[in-house]
């Protein structure tokens, strides 16, 4: 016997069908909506995220001064080394970007070449110039001259490397190993001066408070970045070479027009108290640098003044009086 389907039962069944097909459209139509709502409040809140932070990003860059102090030393100096590590590891300086790096000369005995590449592996703070070492021959002018090439790498953004900073620092500064320089202090003291054709220090002699009256004492001088790529391109340095390295520095600059901007730094640059001389400064908390530390215990002694050691954490694992 067939099945026979009645008139009614079709009209129901086709009703029925109308309805669930306009369900699933109106259903997924609303949800589409959200979807689209959603996506658009996902990439808004993605887009001002990004914004935001490439404009806090570009602030910080705009007000942020690049400073490299070069420590001059020597190869086999590793404790001397590693105990400034632990000075000017500590500190912290704002709106400011200091990277310390030890200067010398090429290398020369085996074992210099084990323990310096362990260093640079570890701690990447060295620059080891194309020179032999010396006093009055030239170091100093092959440390700044060299820097051009070492840090603009030309190559960088033709190879899809992205844009380099430019100047790589705005100031370049020649250091002792035997002075203690104050970062922050040191950025703080560079924030309201020109950037370009800058050169600051301890003018000499002791009495002067000129700075364009002869050079900037050894103990740390500081030029900004045109004047460390005029030094590269000139004559000037080049044919005189040997002397006492400041006091030849200072030739330079005057011989070749430079450092129209100067600062001098005197009192908050000054050599350790004892002995008194007339380069000589008590401690106190407008210091820049303190030179001349030639003993731990000079060291110590102004490590306590300044209290370096005040933001260590707590622990139990140590208990210091």
């Amino acid at each position: 016997m067939k099945n026979v389907v009645k008139p009614g039962n079709g009209k129901k069944f086709t009703i029925i069908s109308f309805i669930f097909i306009a369900f699933l459209f109106i259903f997924g139509s609303i949800n589409q909506i959200r979807f689209d709502h959603l996506s658009n409040i996902s990439r808004c809140a993605i887009s001002s995220s990004f914004s935001n932070n490439t404009s806090l990003s570009m602030k910080s860059s705009d007000d942020e001064i690049r400073i490299l102090l070069g420590i001059l030393t020597l190869p086999d100096q590793y404790q001397r080394r590693h105990f400034l590590r632990l000075v000017y590891g500590t500190q912290s300086v704002v709106r400011a970007k200091v990277d310390v790096k030890f200067v010398f000369c090429n290398l020369t005995k085996e074992d210099q070449k084990v323990l310096v590449a362990l260093e640079i592996m570890q701690y990447n703070d060295i620059i080891i110039l194309n020179c032999q070492e010396n006093m009055n021959k030239g170091k100093t002018y092959t440390y700044f001259s060299s820097l051009p090439d070492m840090l603009i790498d030309d190559s960088e953004a033709a190879n899809g490397g992205g844009r380099q900073q430019y100047p790589p620092y705005h100031y370049v500064m020649k250091g002792d190993d035997d002075a203690y320089f104050r970062l922050n202090e040191l950025a703080a003291s560079l924030m309201p001066l020109p950037r370009e054709d800058l050169y600051y220090g301890y003018v000499i002699p002791c009495p002067s408070m000129d700075p364009f009256m002869h050079y900037m004492s050894g103990m740390g001088y500081l030029i900004s970045w045109d004047i460390v790529e005029w030094l590269k391109d000139s004559e000037i340095p080049k044919k005189h070479l040997e002397g006492p390295e400041d006091k030849v520095f200072g030739d330079w600059i005057r011989e070749g027009r430079r450092g129209k901007n100067r600062h001098n730094a005197k009192w908050s640059m000054y050599n350790y108290p004892e002995p008194p001389t007339r380069c000589t400064h008590e401690l106190w908390p407008d210091t820049v640098a303190v030179h001349l530390l030639k003993t731990q215990e000079k060291w110590i002694r102004t490590l306590q003044y300044f209290n370096v050691t005040q933001n260590m954490k707590p622990s139990k694992l140590y208990h210091i009086p």
